[in-house]
């Protein structure tokens, strides 16, 4: 979970994509395609959250205007009447994808309507394309930008600082900006249209994580980490005259300027041997209060101190909550409450176990109380609840021993705003959510506050592959930090990730093609195995074992029919096993690293690809031939798939700008290739339901086509292609993973790099009248049956049940509906694999679409989480409509 958030997009973007410069436009224009999009609609599959927000920000003169940032995932406003996240980088494109990084972000209080981003993803050689301000007179719904002349690093260490990016309160046409890499600070004094160094700003600042590392990414210099105005120093209209600036510099980290930038000097007697990750000012109050850590972060920081600046006496007053040698974190999360001067709160954002802490002060820092404290070792008691019933998953399906609660405070809590229009409301960020309540004062009155997810619309997974079964969930996904979800319904959050192992990263996914049942992942585990199998669609799982030598996920195929396994991991060659991995024996042939995929018909078939070589195995996976095939890619940037329901029909996308890049289309298993002529260059293929009329399945790509990069979908084996999303839909890159539907027809599933799982349904007509499988069916089942309730987890308020359906009558039901009463007035809160009503203690459940139908002799499951108190016992009758079911 530390580790592997940093370097999800380099891993998906390396060996071609991060080199050299941008690609050429076609110069022939011959591809006969349309580049006027089909009228498609773009949503999330839902997720809310995944990944890290290190700043949320408040506008400070108007009610309700929120943003956050993402360090990889592009920003959101909040919506305030629907309590949601809205995103605002959509429009960025696959040449200027490190765009989607956000180090900082300002929301200007004398115009509202303006905000600023600063983006850029890597300062090192990852990020080929320098960093950028963005700036909107209409709160983020279009966007013109400035490039700079170095980078930014929204995904690199010290990203939780900040923030960089600020508007003078008083004079809005000047805006300072912190950079990284010993660049300095930056002065804008035209809103943002150009920008120029601060030449007499004397430290550029010389912190850096790990001096040694080669690859300039723990090496770069954090720079100028924050710019703070007090804006009791100006009136409107002319520039603040006192402004602060944090530097990473642990021996001189604040520096101050009382003549509207024109001269600047080091505050004197601050404290050293530490970084200010934040300097919040109270002009009310008249205090600088900062935040201290002994390591730049988000996960890092064993050591931190909080201070108090007089800004009228120049005195400083160290106001610590904890004494420096108790500490084992450092401090981040920063904000004061506008409403109530004296009241401030910060966070042990560097504190993974057992718990993030949350500190609060209402007298200027001179006390504090803590969100949770121990009454007996290991017992804790809190000062709040949390709620997660709209995002179950937060409980990462753990049962921790005290002092460890589920779900957890959080973690790299680097971001913390009180509104400043309501005392009640605050929001955090977390390495997984945002978190926030609404009344937040019970702290102060001896009561507990609710914590709840605070996080819809806000979707921030890195996705590396995308599976789309003909039965079953109509979407499995593999996605880094949170692993990956099993998604029977697009619109609702899943109840749980893919759990038994837990992967940090699910690194590739695979159902067997004539068996949707048999589903395979590997992904990373810092201690475990690293493949897992399921033999009911994804809803449950158990681990393989582990080859000698394995040291990560690596890609995955599962045959046809289920019977075997192909496994490239990282760190040994290719394996194969029959049956669920217990043992795995060396595939012969081909080399260590490649790509696998399997034959959608022949379970003995197995397609590999490494370094420009195409490789076929034809007995399971034991010994693979090179193809003859010339003209591939030769690097490995390549994504291929094999087409459902006919044998080696096989498609292969990829490549670089140094060499072979585009489509390529084998008729024949690899052994012959033909490329596309109307594909520039391509990085994934998938396929979907064909269209009416049709005899070949839809193709849909991430591609450039006509000289214009977009997701584009063929309808005709690739000799025509429609661009089917727009300019405000780009996402970045969307190069990992591309599926079709096989159900319904136009639906389009698309990775992203930051902005989760993107899914398109189309308005075209002309699909061959799919229906979608998600929306419940209103069925009257009659036949004998018999239901197995089954409570698989439990905990203080809430639990979690799987219920089985068993069909033991003689014919098949073409759709369910299960009825019963729960005896102690249990409350459903979230379902799975089925729709559920209640109205009172009485609990409705029907089929989903696509297992409504159930064989006579067969069965089917679903499960859900609900409330209970004092007794959560079990209902005693089921009905299946007006059936009496057997219950077992």
């Amino acid at each position: 979970m530390r580790r592997t958030r940093i370097l999800t997009a380099v891993l998906a973007l390396a060996a071609g994509l991060l080199a050299g410069t941008p690609p050429a436009l076609a110069a022939d224009g011959t591809a006969k395609v349309s580049l006027a999009a089909d009228t498609y609609t773009w949503k999330n599959a839902r997720i809310d959250g995944g990944g890290f927000v290190p700043g949320i920000v408040f506008n400070r003169s108007e009610k309700n205007l929120a943003y956050a940032r993402t360090d990889i995932g592009g920003a959101y406003r909040w919506q305030e009447s629907s309590k949601t996240w809205t995103p605002l980088l959509d429009s960025v494109g696959w040449d200027d994808w490190g765009h989607t990084g956000v180090v900082g972000l300002a929301s200007d209080s004398v115009d509202p309507n303006k905000v600023y981003a600063a983006v850029g993803t890597y300062t090192n050689s990852w990020d080929p394309k320098n960093g950028a301000v963005m700036r909107s007179s209409n709160r983020g719904a279009s966007w013109q930008k400035t490039d700079l002349p170095f980078k930014l690093g929204g995904n690199m260490p010290g990203r939780g600082m900040g923030e960089r990016l600020a508007v003078d309160p008083n004079k809005n046409s000047v805006l300072y900006l912190g950079a990284p890499s010993g660049k300095g600070l930056w002065r804008s004094t035209d809103s943002g249209v150009s920008w120029s160094q601060v030449a007499n700003f004397p430290n550029v600042g010389n912190y850096q994580q790990d001096p040694s590392d080669t690859s300039g990414y723990a090496s770069d210099n954090q720079g100028i980490v924050w710019v703070t105005f007090d804006e009791s120093t100006g009136t409107s209209g002319n520039a603040t005259k006192t402004v602060y600036v944090g530097v990473a510099d642990l021996q001189n980290s604040v520096y101050r300027s009382t003549d509207a930038g024109a001269t600047w000097t080091r505050l004197a007697g601050q404290p050293t041997g530490y970084l200010a990750h934040k300097g919040v000012l109270d002009a009310a109050g008249g205090y600088l209060y900062l935040s201290y850590s002994d390591k730049g972060g988000p996960y890092d920081g064993g050591k931190g101190q909080m201070w108090r600046y007089a800004t009228a006496t120049g005195t400083w007053t160290n106001i610590s909550p904890v004494a420096e040698a108790d500490t084992y974190y450092g401090f981040s999360g920063l904000t004061v409450d506008r409403q109530k001067p004296g009241t401030v709160m910060a966070t042990a954002y560097s504190s993974w176990w057992p718990d993030t802490q949350i500190f609060r002060s209402t007298d200027s820092g001179a006390t504090w109380t803590r969100a949770w404290d121990y009454t007996s070792y290991p017992n804790r008691a809190n000062r709040y609840t949390m709620d997660v019933s709209s995002s179950p998953w937060l409980t990462w399906g753990a049962n921790p021993s005290p002092p460890e609660q589920t779900p957890k405070l959080g973690w790299m809590t680097e971001s913390l705003e009180i509104d400043p229009f309501d005392s009640n409301r605050m929001m955090y960020g977390t390495g997984a959510t945002v978190y926030g309540t609404e009344n937040l004062t019970n702290w102060d009155s001896g009561g507990q506050f609710t914590i709840k997810p605070m996080v819809r619309g806000l979707e921030e997974t890195a996705v590396n592959d995308l599976a789309s079964p003909p039965s079953g969930a109509p979407l499995l996904s593999a996605l880094g930090d949170v692993g990956g979800f099993r998604h029977t319904d697009l619109t609702k959050v899943p109840s749980m990730m893919f759990t038994s192992p837990n992967f940090t990263t699910t690194t590739s996914l695979d159902f067997a093609e004539t068996n949707a049942n048999t589903v395979v992942r590997s992904g990373n585990l810092d201690s475990g195995p690293h493949i897992a199998f399921s033999t009911d669609n994804g809803a449950n799982w158990f681990a393989g074992t582990d080859p000698s030598g394995v040291s990560g996920g690596g890609t995955v195929a599962a045959a046809s029919d289920g019977s075997r396994f192909v496994w490239s991991p990282d760190g040994t060659g290719v394996q194969y096993t029959t049956g669920f991995g217990s043992s795995w024996s060396a595939s012969s042939g081909i080399p260590a690293g490649a790509i696998v995929e399997s034959d959608r018909v022949d379970a003995k078939t197995f397609y590999g690809f490494k370094s420009g070589k195409f490789y076929v195995s034809t007995d399971g996976g034991a010994t693979f031939t090179a193809s003859a095939a010339t003209g591939l890619p030769s690097g490995d940037s390549v994504r291929f798939k094999a087409l459902p329901g006919v044998k080696g029909d096989v498609w292969l996308a990829g490549g670089a700008t140094d060499g072979a890049y585009g489509l390529w289309h084998s008729t024949d298993g690899g052994a012959s290739w033909t490329k596309l002529s109307n594909v520039d260059q391509a990085d994934a293929i998938g396929f979907g339901k064909a269209a009416t009329g049709a005899s070949y399945q839809t193709l849909y790509t991430s591609a450039k086509i006509g000289g214009v990069r977009g997701i584009f979908r063929s309808t005709d084996k690739g000799a025509t292609w429609t661009r089917i999303n727009d300019d405000a839909h780009q996402w970045g890159w969307t190069g990992a993973a591309i599926t079709g539907d096989p159900r319904v027809y136009g639906r389009v599933y698309v990775s992203t790099n930051g902005r989760g799982v993107i899914y398109g349904d189309t308005s075209d007509a002309g699909g061959g009248g799919g229906t979608d499988p998600t929306d419940p069916t209103d069925p009257a089942p009659t036949g004998a049956c018999a239901v197995t309730y089954k409570i698989t987890n439990q905990w203080s308020g809430g639990f979690q049940a799987d219920v089985q359906l068993s069909n033991t009558g003689s014919s098949t039901w073409s759709g369910w509906s299960l009825g019963w009463t729960f005896p102690n007035a249990q409350t459903i809160s979230q379902t799975w694999n089925a729709e559920s009503t209640q109205s009172g203690s009485t609990v409705t459940a029907k089929n989903v679409g696509w297992n409504a139908n159930v064989a006579a002799g067969s069965s089917v499951r679903f499960g859900f989480t609900g409330s209970w108190s004092g007794t959560n016992g079990k209902p005693t009758a089921f009905k299946l409509g007006d059936q009496a079911c057997t219950v077992a």
